[in-house]
């Protein structure tokens, strides 16, 4: 079991694909793979797979390049037109039971048609009235899941898990982090055009919202506004200077930019306040490539006025000597959603 090499977290984005594959060891893991390639924004937008050629291409590309010999892999999906995630109460009875009932369960809240939709479940335990239990509810548009179940296999390997961005960042943290009980922390994921928030209490998620908003945003404009390239805009977003554009002139854009995205954040944050009595969230935990813009934490932090720590996927995981450790930790908090995935096993909920 153990020195065991693990299934590959694939994490396919808009504008790179990144793996991750873990060993398990007595004493937790060490980093077998870790690698990415950027692709172009049109091959995936807003989680759904516009160009599957290309996208096949750029995915046989990174597993040459990452000299991946695994073949099974854990894959994720998100998107606020194509994956419902709720929390719901339902009366208490057992999982047998819950599967044979769900699909009637759901009907009320997907709105979807349940023929169109994979459905999967959660039992997180009993709520305080007597007879509930707290359920969570996932349903996923089928031909999304398929379209990057093709994909996957259109590359060589062998798709055994699907989640969920959310989950697999609750994954993340539940291994890098210490929980504590009566602790709400909200996990923002954001990356080039989605934006994924799990607020967990106590390592449990009570709440979750995707939306269709992220660093491209700041791309765009900056492309728009300096007439530059696609990658002078991204050189602009790391801090790095050109001579058309002054630093100053392109940190006053992206910080109105950055404004934008943050207040997509902030009302997430309300609505979860107002919808629940758990009222406090006590820190923010930012991956994705916008963790890496330059002072976007600190911006971000500024607008929602909470703390925002940084990610640190690799926090717990030993890091051999064969990797460029300080580039890892510089570029780890876009790998969290592939970590997540990393340490799922097929079988396990």
């Amino acid at each position: 079991m153990f020195g065991k090499k693990g299934t590959l977290g694939l994490d396919i984005g808009s504008s790179y694909i990144k793996v991750v594959q873990l060993n398990e060891l007595r004493s937790g893991y060490d980093l077998e793979v870790f690698d990415m390639v950027p692709i172009s924004p049109e091959l995936v937008v807003e989680g759904s797979i516009i160009d599957a050629i290309r996208l096949t291409d750029a995915l046989k590309q990174l597993l040459i390049k990452a000299r991946v010999k695994a073949k099974n892999a854990a894959i994720s999906v998100s998107g606020h037109s194509s994956v419902i995630i709720k929390r719901i109460s339902l009366p208490e009875m057992t999982e047998e039971e819950l599967n044979e009932s769900i699909r009637f369960e759901a009907e009320q809240y997907v709105p979807f048609d349940i023929e169109d939709v994979n459905l999967d479940f959660q039992i997180l335990g009993p709520k305080e009235e007597p007879g509930q239990m707290d359920v969570i509810l996932v349903a996923v548009k089928k031909d999304i899941i398929n379209d990057y179940l093709s994909v996957v296999r259109e590359a060589g390997l062998n798709p055994v898990i699907v989640d969920v961005d959310a989950f697999a960042l609750e994954n993340m943290y539940g291994l890098n982090y210490e929980i504590e009980p009566n602790t709400n922390v909200a996990l923002v994921n954001i990356g080039a055009s989605t934006l994924n928030m799990n607020i967990l209490r106590g390592g449990i998620s009570v709440f979750t919202r995707d939306s269709s908003i992220g660093a491209s945003l700041i791309t765009e404009t900056l492309q728009k506004e300096y007439n530059i390239s696609y990658d002078e805009a991204e050189r602009l977003k790391r801090g790095e200077t050109l001579d058309k554009v002054t630093p100053e002139e392109a940190h006053a854009l992206i910080s109105k930019v950055v404004s934008d995205i943050s207040s997509e954040v902030s009302r997430s944050l309300g609505y979860f306040k107002s919808s629940t009595s758990q009222q406090e969230i006590h820190e923010v935990i930012l991956s994705g490539g916008c963790a890496l813009i330059h002072e976007f934490p600190k911006l971000l932090s500024e607008k929602i006025t909470l703390g925002v720590r940084t990610a640190e996927p690799f926090r717990n995981i030993q890091i051999p000597k064969k990797f460029d450790r300080s580039y890892i930790e510089e570029i780890a908090p876009i790998a969290a959603v592939a970590v997540g995935l990393a340490i799922r096993r097929p079988g396990d909920r």
